[in-house]
């Protein structure tokens, strides 16, 4: 593991000096000290030039203190971690408010210093981690003792016929063990109910028009992105149709 980059910022020099001792003691992650400030001042300028990983920051120092510091890194991008090192507790509602990875009270000892570097190591891993992708919903369609993943994404329409569901995709329609009322209400923002038999995919909506399908002359059908076929609206949903298609795309 490499060892964190780290800047210890106290006004006392004996002080900064015990933190690089203990700092010397700790491993797995270790750290290394890439540099030194008495004030607020002067460690804001060397957290511009140094590459730092960790800033051990004293909370009272004359001029720029700690917390004022603490809050102008606050949401920095690329800014270092910040852990508090200081002899008043009182201050440590303040630190997490500023997103303090942790905090110490003097006299640091070296167990507990050892675990806000983990601390820390475990916040910077995270911070540069790619975010986890959500699992993406799909239906498990059963066909021939065989199980296939269709993602909810791919399904244009549902179609209730029989005991079962067509699941049509661009590529082939499956046929699909299920309910269309719950996939409605599980599924209300992806879905809409154009028929008492049919739920189709809001935004593979492209048009509403007449459609005469031999019994009424006056009905309406909905054209879909990647299929040609229509899909028949009712008079009952048509109202909710309509609304769908003033939503932006």
């Amino acid at each position: 593991m490499t060892p964190l980059r780290t800047l210890i910022v106290d006004d006392e020099a004996l002080a900064r000096s015990r933190m690089r001792t203990l700092l010397a003691e700790c491993l797995a992650p270790a750290a290394v000290v890439s540099g030194e400030a008495a004030n607020g001042e002067i460690a804001l300028r060397q957290i511009a030039k140094l590459p730092l990983d960790l800033v051990l920051l004293d909370v009272h120092m004359p001029g720029l203190d700690g917390v004022e510091l603490a809050r102008m890194l606050r949401g920095r991008p690329g800014a270092p971690a910040v852990v508090f090192v200081t002899a008043f507790a009182a201050h440590a509602v303040t630190a997490f408010e500023l997103e303090a990875v942790d905090y110490l009270t003097k006299p640091v000892r070296v167990e507990r210093l050892q675990q806000a570097l983990q601390k820390v190591a475990r916040h910077l891993n995270d911070r540069r981690s790619p975010p986890a992708q959500e699992p993406q919903d799909v239906l498990l369609i059963q066909d021939r003792g065989r199980t296939e993943r269709v993602p909810l994404s791919e399904v244009i329409y549902l179609k209730s016929e029989f005991k079962y569901l067509t699941v049509r995709t661009a590529e082939r329609s499956h046929i699909f063990d299920g309910s269309l009322s719950d996939l409605e209400e599980r599924y209300p923002k992806r879905f809409v109910r154009v028929h008492r038999n049919a739920l189709v995919a809001r935004n593979a909506i492209r048009a509403l028009e007449k459609y005469d399908d031999g019994e009424d002359a006056e009905g309406w059908a909905l054209r879909l992105d990647g299929i040609p076929e229509p899909v028949v609206v009712s008079r009952r949903q048509l109202p909710s149709v309509r609304e769908v298609l003033k939503e932006p795309r």
